[in-house]
């Protein structure tokens, strides 16, 4: 059994990755959930099923938060839980694009304390805990030194630029850019290649619990779109939109947001 709950993610991550790559690109079943809830696949699935059934086995104490496993109250009370995306970007995966994750974090008292982000199909294994630093593939990353918006790079979706939501009107002059999985996004900001990320809308748990730690390790200031900490493992699994960038990027964006 993995010593710390790190290598055991990463176990449990790379082991997603094998499943995913099996599936990917070839024709796996596909539903729709109920209430517009997106698509679910076969790898979905089963990634589901081997990360239950294999970290429960280690972790036999702590709970489970899934997208894809109905949820069980017990979890709230426990000491830590896992927050599972078995596959976070599943349009992207039916679509046959590699920008898809798997997304493992483990939550105590409300934080992350261990947390990867695996991408298969590139073999890019980003991963930290609250001790240490943000690496990807084992070599330390951090956020970027920039510190306004001018010329600055934002992962968001395009809704999230519409006037209602902007103090003045007009969104700051970012360059925006998109990647379909939010944990990877926040990686994306941890290693510094893109500038900030921003979603408005209530966002799961499950796709923003490891990202968020491997974020704040890397040197980016991550909160709701409110300006709070993000808190995980609640009763209501949802928290009010994320914002990460470097602390002075931060503070432009979220004093140009509506309240």
């Amino acid at each position: 059994m993995p010593a710390s709950d790190l290598d055991l993610l990463t176990e449990a991550a790379r082991a997603a990755g094998a499943i995913a790559r099996r599936f990917f690109r070839a024709s796996p079943g596909i539903w729709h959930k109920p209430g517009g809830a997106g698509p679910v696949t076969e790898a979905d699935l089963e990634v589901n099923r081997m990360l239950h059934a294999e970290l429960g086995a280690a972790r036999p104490g702590y709970g489970w938060l899934s997208e894809e496993t109905p949820d069980d109250p017990a979890r709230l009370g426990t000491e830590r839980t896992f927050i599972i995306d078995p596959i976070d970007g599943t349009r992207a995966f039916i679509e046959g694009d590699t920008s898809f994750a798997h997304s493992l974090a483990v939550a105590e008292d409300g934080r992350i304390t261990a947390a990867v982000v695996y991408l298969p199909m590139k073999d890019m294994l980003y991963a930290a805990t609250a001790a240490g630093p943000a690496t990807l593939n084992g070599t330390p990353i951090r956020a970027s030194v920039k510190t306004g918006a001018e010329g600055a790079t934002l992962l968001t979706a395009k809704p999230n630029l519409a006037s209602e939501h902007w103090k003045d009107g007009t969104p700051p002059p970012f360059q925006r850019k998109f990647r379909a999985s939010l944990a990877w996004r926040l990686c994306l900001v941890a290693e510094g290649r893109y500038d900030a990320m921003l979603t408005l809308r209530p966002s799961w748990e499950w796709d923003i619990a490891a990202g968020d730690l491997i974020a704040r390790q890397a040197g980016a200031t991550v909160t709701d779109r409110k300006g709070l900490p993000l808190r995980f493992n609640a009763a209501d699994p949802r928290t009010a939109g994320v914002i990460a960038a470097p602390a002075p990027l931060w503070t432009a964006l979220r004093s140009a947001l509506n309240a």
